[in-house]
């Protein structure tokens, strides 16, 4: 294992309803690193994740820091792990405001009216990344899709966590604004977190990632570069497509072309 690695899963196995979903699943990863997890539906990505940040049941090790998962309390995992789930909505009429404040909570912040200087601090950084700033006032439920997409994004940022799980962070949202998402996370890597992105963009995950994790099956199947995890024969093997490949402004193109 790298022994720079600040999250590792050793033979980490997770078993839903009596069925196996993940097996024997390890890797070591440092901060500063953007990593994508890709892989066909049913192949254990959104598992992953959840069994990452401790909302569910798992065998084998999780190591954080120097620290094991299942030794931290509640309070603990959630100062580690900002994790974004899937079709994250927020359905009440609340400032924008308020809603990225909910990611202090865990820093002992209930009450977006009463914050800490540190934790304004943190909520404006937090939206100051996502462009979300000028609508602080607003309510969630008057914005756009896309917009409240940067909203959640931004309440996860706002705790500042080591490490950010995001899963499918630009589903259902329009280029401009899966390129926004993706960008935003890319700096936040560059700023020292460990970013896990679920996708099923591979061009996206090519352009944007420094590693590549593939999930087949519930087993993975390859573990690196974009260039080597994202293989012709990978990709092949995995998804049944051939791929169209280009370069532009120094940044992978991977496009799926056609079904094998």
């Amino acid at each position: 294992m790298n022994p720079t690695a600040f999250l590792t899963a050793r033979h980490l196995d997770v078993a839903l309803g009596g069925r196996k979903v993940l097996r024997d699943v390890s890797f070591a990863w440092p901060r500063r690193q953007f990593v994508a997890l890709v892989g066909p539906n049913g192949a254990g990505k959104t598992t992953l994740l959840r069994a990452l940040a401790g909302l569910i049941d798992s065998s084998g090790t999780i190591l954080i820091g120097d620290d094991t998962l299942t030794d931290l309390s509640l309070r603990q995992r959630a100062l580690r792990f900002g994790y974004l789930p899937q079709g994250h909505v927020v359905h009440w009429p609340l400032p924008v405001r308020d809603v990225v404040a909910l990611g202090r909570y865990p820093h002992g912040a209930t009450d977006p009216d009463r914050l800490a200087p540190r934790d304004r601090d943190a909520v404006a950084r937090a939206m100051s990344a996502t462009a979300i700033t000028e609508f602080g006032d607003r309510r969630v439920t008057e914005l756009s899709g896309g917009e409240r997409s940067r909203v959640a994004l931004a309440r996860v940022l706002a705790l500042e966590a080591p490490v950010v799980l995001a899963d499918e962070p630009t589903a259902s949202l329009d280029p401009r604004y899966q390129l926004d998402v993706m960008r935003t996370l890319r700096v936040a890597a560059d700023q020292g977190m460990l970013v896990i992105v679920v996708t099923h963009d591979l061009g996206l995950a090519a352009r944007f990632a420094d590693r590549v994790l593939v999930l087949s099956g519930g087993c993975l199947v390859a573990e690196g570069p974009p260039a080597e995890a994202l293989s012709d024969q990978m990709i092949g093997d995995v998804f049944r497509v051939t791929t169209y490949r280009a370069e532009h402004e120094r940044a992978a193109i991977i496009v799926p072309w056609a079904g094998l």
